[in-house]
């Protein structure tokens, strides 16, 4: 399993994995935005967004800088994953949000990807000197909240949330 920067080559992988999504009903998170782009604008325009996510000394006030990630398993080449690991926290985020948003497409479930995919952003968080990063997830995920204590996650609140609509567990993963 390797983390791919999304670009042209993946797009009609990224589509079909965002249609899988909604096949299956399920909730979409850790995808940089991809979902929101794809229902108002287009994946080159989702492209752009991510690469501007990057240009730290022009990252609106209202935003975070961030980086986006295909999970992408090497023997098929197939995005089984997606992650966002933000370089820093907004309020909103430090709440409600945290440094890593990720998913796991609905027919790869229950293989241990998700905790594969965030022990390799946490590794990637350490190496850029990141070390005390949060993670939220909704208290009725329960393989998320499992997925986070796998990765060390110790729960630091749970509160519920106007935005979401839901009760979030805010999780904290100290690495030395």
């Amino acid at each position: 399993m390797q983390f791919i920067f999304p670009n042209k080559q993946y797009e009609q992988q990224a589509l079909d994995y965002i249609s899988e999504f909604h096949a299956h009903a399920s909730d979409i998170n850790g995808t940089g935005g991809l979902d929101s782009y794809l229902k108002q604008r287009s994946y080159d325009e989702w492209l752009l967004k991510i690469r501007s996510d990057l240009d730290l000394a022009n990252i609106p006030p209202d935003r975070v800088p961030s980086i986006t990630y295909f999970y992408v398993r090497e023997t098929d080449n197939r995005i089984v994953g997606m992650i966002n690991i933000r370089l820093a926290l907004n309020d909103f985020l430090r709440t409600e949000g945290g440094h890593i948003g990720y998913s796991i497409r609905p027919t790869e479930r229950g293989k241990h990807y998700a905790s594969d995919m965030v022990r390799q952003a946490l590794d990637f968080c350490k190496r850029i000197g990141l070390r005390d990063v949060l993670i939220c997830c909704e208290r009725s995920n329960l393989a998320s909240a499992g997925v986070i204590r796998n990765c060390g996650g110790t729960l630091e609140a749970e509160f519920y949330s106007k935005t979401f609509r839901e009760t979030l567990q805010r999780y904290r993963i100290l690495q030395t």
